[in-house]
């Protein structure tokens, strides 16, 4: 009688699997993560590369449609980030707002950031700030194309300046181009020292008729 070896087929718990991919994953390897292609070292620094540039909270399908990865394994990487950034005391941290993600500075930071913007706002105002501030003031409400019309200038960055110190806001629109309108604020008469506009000095000799300057400024922003 020949002897017969039988041959006995183990099989590994799911258990067990579960805990080898758990601790894959704990040592960063991201073992479900595609990465070819993703031009990015990772995932973790695409992520962070991508919500670097956002002015508004970026959706988990956002970026995950961005670094072509499945929306769960995007959402569980921010939310290790957010831990991680946590746990090492960053000066920032990344919240899940509004449907979304975005970077912060984080809240224990208020002090010194409140005292860098507040010293920042005591610094003179530069040649080409006043200027603009000047027009906005007279001209009010005004678009940035009629600004830069009367400057012969592009007034982007100095708009920009003018609205984080306080001195300008937005008001509606322009009813015909639907362009931004502006005007001076409160805090613009405070600086000013003035109780409201009309106690501006008056500039009617240094400036042409009204019709003609409202010629003007039409003919410039039509490119006519």
């Amino acid at each position: 009688m020949s002897d017969q070896v039988e041959v006995v087929e183990e099989t590994v718990p799911d258990e067990a699997v579960d805990a080898v991919a758990d601790e894959v994953m704990d040592d960063g390897t991201e073992a479900d993560v595609e990465e070819v292609g993703l031009g990015a070292p990772s995932l973790g620094a695409a992520l962070e590369a991508l919500l670097l540039l956002a002015d508004e909270p970026m959706s988990v399908m956002d970026l995950a449609s961005a670094v072509r990865q499945p929306a769960e394994v995007v959402e569980d990487r921010l939310r290790a980030l957010s831990a991680d950034y946590n746990e090492a005391g960053r000066g920032f941290d990344l919240r899940e707002v509004a449907g979304g993600w975005r970077y912060y500075t984080r809240a224990e930071c208020s002090p010194l950031v409140e005292r860098y913007v507040l010293d920042g706002q005591q610094a003179r105002l530069t040649q080409a700030s006043l200027e603009t501030l000047a027009v906005i003031a007279y001209r009010q409400p005004i678009t940035r194309g009629r600004v830069s019309a009367v400057r012969g200038v592009n007034v982007d960055g100095v708009i920009r300046t003018l609205l984080t110190r306080g001195l300008i806001a937005e008001a509606g629109h322009d009813g015909e181009s639907g362009a931004h309108l502006y005007v001076t604020t409160s805090h613009f008469l405070e600086r000013m020292g003035i109780a409201s506009l009309a106690d501006l000095p008056p500039l009617a000799e240094h400036l042409p008729d009204l019709a003609d300057l409202e010629d003007v400024l039409d003919s410039v922003a039509t490119g006519d």
